[in-house]
């Protein structure tokens, strides 16, 4: 009496699959992967150093293939007509199939391979026919073996760790079937033991080279987010600046809307109200204003007790840095208009930054800043000579922002920044700011 296997009941969690259904799974999912791997090159049909700089180093992968074909292909021809006795025509097609294939190890060694390797199985057979020549080594003539060397190194260097290993694997499989169906003669063993030499030396060099590109990849990602980061911290550090400037227009506001009803006699009820509105709208957008405040500044730091900079402090900046070692000179304009305070802070910062990056680039050079309008515009120009103590900075700390922050102050305001050097070596830097605001467009943001 046979009984059935217990079945299941509906909603019950399905039962686990034996142990030998998961390792059968896995035998088929990996030889899935190695025939994948051994039919799908892992490399684009490029020689290995197609991105060099220099032209011979570009050419040298064609160069190398060339002369083994040019060696290979007399050498295996003379052996097995001289050597083994073999008919001059069928030497010839078991050559070209053996040899010929070494002209594509430059940019298709698998498909390389597997064009020799089936034609030395072939060859190993056909010399089975000869077994009382001179050269009787068998089943590897040794062109047809050293050939085979070069051709398992170039697979190594340019395919993945379980290609390799799949041919390597093969290779050896091959040699020990033919080793059991051969006489005493047999070499077939030291192909495998050989090859492994320029399997392990090309998969090393391989693995090296991966791990360079790859450390080049992290080195330029890093920098990118080195940059952005930097982008962000000046935008923030911009951003707490403006505060002060955008919390002392709202403070007006809500003084003015709540002294507006003293300071005007005989308002209606209803503007009271609205006067009333304003004020607490105002009072409420301080709040919130400082509540950003409170996110875009730092862990452990606080905000600054002294008043924003503008232009009445340039002065005072230039002298310093003239104290400092740096031969500047200042032509502000005396009838300037009035400068927005956002636009007044940009300029004073702009030329700081600029004084700055002289100090750490260009240390000694003589420095000319310009501050003039045209009644719509505030053009900043600072323009330094060539360094004369290149090799003696005055100073080797900063804000590290330089140019970006100066591009962020432009862009707030709508403005235009050009920088660049000079023929004479010199730099120059060059701010062209709107006195009207000026709404920032979406492409600026990016």
């Amino acid at each position: 009496m046979t009984t059935s296997p217990p079945r299941t009941p509906p909603g019950a969690p399905p039962r686990p699959q034996p142990a030998a259904d998961g390792l059968v799974s896995a035998a088929r999912r990996n030889l899935r992967e190695i025939v994948h791997g051994l039919s799908h090159p892992s490399h684009p049909p490029v020689p290995p150093l197609a991105n060099a700089s220099k032209r011979w180093r570009r050419l040298l992968p064609y160069v190398v293939v060339l002369i083994l074909a040019a060696i290979f292909v007399p050498v295996t021809l003379n052996v097995l007509t001289n050597e083994y006795g073999m008919a001059e025509g069928l030497a010839g097609l078991l050559t070209v199939a053996q040899t010929a294939p070494l002209l594509m190890l430059a940019h298709r060694p698998l498909q390389a391979w597997w064009i020799i390797f089936p034609a030395d199985i072939v060859g190993a057979l056909v010399l089975l026919q000869y077994p009382d020549r001179p050269m009787g080594i068998w089943p590897w003539p040794p062109p047809t073996l050293i050939c085979y060397l070069f051709v398992m190194l170039a697979v190594a260097l340019r395919e993945t760790r379980r290609t390799v290993v799949s041919v390597w694997a093969l290779t050896a499989a091959a040699s020990l079937v033919l080793h059991l169906t051969a006489t005493d003669r047999s070499i077939a063993g030291l192909l495998p033991v050989f090859g492994a030499v320029p399997v392990v030396i090309g998969a090393v060099i391989r693995e090296r080279g991966d791990a360079q590109r790859r450390l080049a990849e992290q080195e330029t990602i890093s920098e990118a987010e080195r940059a952005q980061r930097t982008l962000l911290e000046e935008r923030t550090r911009i951003a707490r600046e403006l505060h002060d400037v955008v919390a002392h227009h709202m403070s007006v506001i809500t003084v003015q809307a709540d002294s507006a009803p003293y300071r005007i006699s005989g308002l209606p009820e209803q503007a009271r109200e609205e006067f009333e509105v304003i004020a607490a709208s105002a009072r409420e957008s301080l709040t919130e204003m400082r509540r950003l405040l409170a996110v875009l500044r730092s862990d452990g730091t606080e905000g600054e007790r002294a008043p924003q900079p503008g232009l009445d402090r340039v002065q005072q900046l230039v002298e310093a840095t003239v104290r400092a070692g740096l031969p500047a000179e200042l032509s502000l304009s005396a009838q300037l208009p009035d400068v927005p305070q956002a636009v007044d802070l940009s300029a004073y910062r702009i030329v700081q930054e600029a004084l700055a990056n002289v100090i750490r680039h260009a240390p000694g050079a003589r420095t000319r800043i310009s501050i003039t309008s045209d009644g719509a515009h505030l053009t900043v120009l600072v323009v330094n000579d060539r360094a004369e103590q290149p090799d003696s900075p005055l100073e080797t700390t900063g804000t590290g922002h330089g140019l970006v922050g100066m591009r962020e102050r432009v862009r707030l305001t709508g403005g235009t920044l050009d920088t660049g050097p000079l023929p004479d070596g010199g730099f120059r830097v060059a701010a062209r700011l709107p006195l009207t605001p000026v709404t920032p467009t979406a492409s600026e943001d990016s």
